[in-house]
């Protein structure tokens, strides 16, 4: 799929943002993808139709880390405001107020497989919720001095969260009060560093692995023996501070992506973690970037306020050549 991955170009843009793009995500078996802006806006589009559907206003609490839940009409999302800590969803039909948390609320992911959902908070706290009851459903302290992560595995059984600095804990959802099963410890990603502060972790679809994502790079671990298989470093832009970029992986688990500080989009291969692919043509910072489920498509949002739809060059149609003799072409 290199050559393939080499092709990829922007196929769309819309421009509905009058800002930085903070979120993006693809409906799970829907062709549709939604997007947060700090413009406290939220877009949802139609991918096959490249058409945007609606937009919905956001103005009193902003909004971030937005999440599809199973449903394509319905999303779980936080808010950008400070003040205000809570999670909403926010449906056609039905909106509710998540409250528990004390501080800002800066990931939120949704299990692969059913109604509950997992929020990482400034509080340095995980919390588990149910969509069907705004209680919360259970609790765990991370003792994280940065920025709280936490993701499921494409299960939904698994937890990996990031604590204390240089720690990753993986915990069976059915039983996390019973603390985890497994703790590594992270690796530094150069010699004399401390270990990375995550932004990000992220299973692979065959929960082989995981990525944890820092500022400078991106660590791809076994996800059983904790032990680091290969770092990606972004290219650097000295005259640019640390900034946080999100990956995704392609479904086939072959490649990882992400923004840089170079404007571009990169692709790496996850078996050896070599550099497959460089894409050009934003004029913002890809902060956000999304890889669509099931198909070969990837979404981009960026500090411009652009979100971008990547599609790969079509291929030619493959003319067949045919040897015709003389005799062949000499009637009756």
């Amino acid at each position: 799929m290199d050559d393939a991955l080499k092709t990829f170009h922007i196929g769309k843009t819309f421009g509905d943002n009058k800002g930085n793009i903070n979120a993006l995500d693809f409906h799970r078996s829907e062709d549709l993808v939604v997007s947060a802006g700090d413009d406290e806006s939220i877009h949802l589009y139609n991918t096959a139709t490249g058409a945007k559907v609606k937009t919905v206003m956001s103005k009193r609490y902003g909004v971030a880390c937005i999440s599809f839940t199973h449903d394509p009409k319905s999303v779980i999302c936080a808010s950008k405001n400070p003040w205000d800590e809570s999670l909403r969803y926010l449906s056609l039909h039905d909106n509710r107020y998540f409250k528990g948390h004390r501080d800002r609320v800066v990931g939120v992911s949704m299990s692969p497989k059913n109604d509950t959902f997992m929020s990482a908070s400034l509080d340095k706290t995980i919390r588990f919720w149910d969509l069907r009851n705004t209680a919360c459903q259970g609790l765990l302290q991370t003792h994280c001095s940065g920025h709280p992560c936490a993701a499921y595995d494409q299960q939904g059984l698994v937890v990996a969260v990031s604590t204390e600095d240089g720690l990753l804990k993986l915990y069976d959802v059915r039983s996390f009060e019973k603390g985890p099963f497994t703790t590594f410890h992270l690796q530094p990603t150069a010699e004399g560093k401390s270990p990375p502060i995550l932004s990000s972790l992220m299973f692979s679809y065959d929960g082989w692995k995981i990525f944890a994502t820092s500022p400078g790079c991106i660590q791809i671990l076994d996800a059983y023996k904790g032990t680091c298989l290969h770092t990606i470093h972004r290219p650097e832009a000295p005259s640019m501070p640390p900034q946080n970029f999100d990956i995704s992986i392609s479904p086939d688990d072959q490649y990882v992506i992400s923004g840089c500080p170079d404007y571009t989009i990169r692709a790496w291969r996850v078996s050896n973690g070599t550099e497959a692919a460089c894409w050009s043509g934003l004029s913002g910072l890809a902060t956000v970037v999304k890889w669509a489920p099931r198909r070969k498509l990837v979404a981009s949002g960026d500090t411009e306020g652009k979100l971008a739809l990547w599609v790969p060059t079509a291929k030619p149609p493959t003319i067949t050549t045919i040897d015709v003799d003389d005799d062949m072409m000499t009637g009756p």
